[in-house]
């Protein structure tokens, strides 16, 4: 027959197994979801990558094509200025031959 005291040592004992038995089942569980948050984190920073490269590449075809119509625009705005001043030359001779 046992003593009280190894009574007690012997559940002191078991509950502890039982205790470490039930943190080690919690531990496995949080590192499960843990792993499979970094899983679905990782997936999704593969795919935001993606995602930037090609608004990158987007933004890139945006700055060469207004780069193209600026100097579209710079050309057309060179030669209404030329016409405006060879008008204004027209102009200046026709008053300075109705003048004279």
């Amino acid at each position: 027959m046992s003593s009280p005291s190894q009574t007690l040592a012997l559940v002191v004992t078991e509950e502890r197994e039982a205790a470490d038995t039930q943190l080690s089942s919690l531990v496995y569980d949080v590192s499960q979801q843990v792993q499979v948050a970094m899983e679905s984190m990782l997936k999704m920073t593969n795919e935001i990558d993606q995602s930037s490269s090609g608004i990158m590449e987007e933004i890139e075809k945006c700055k060469d094509s207004a780069t193209e119509k600026k100097k579209m625009l710079d050309e057309e705005k060179e030669r209404f200025q030329k016409a405006a001043y060879m008008a204004l030359d027209m102009l200046n001779n026709t008053n300075s031959v109705v003048a004279e």
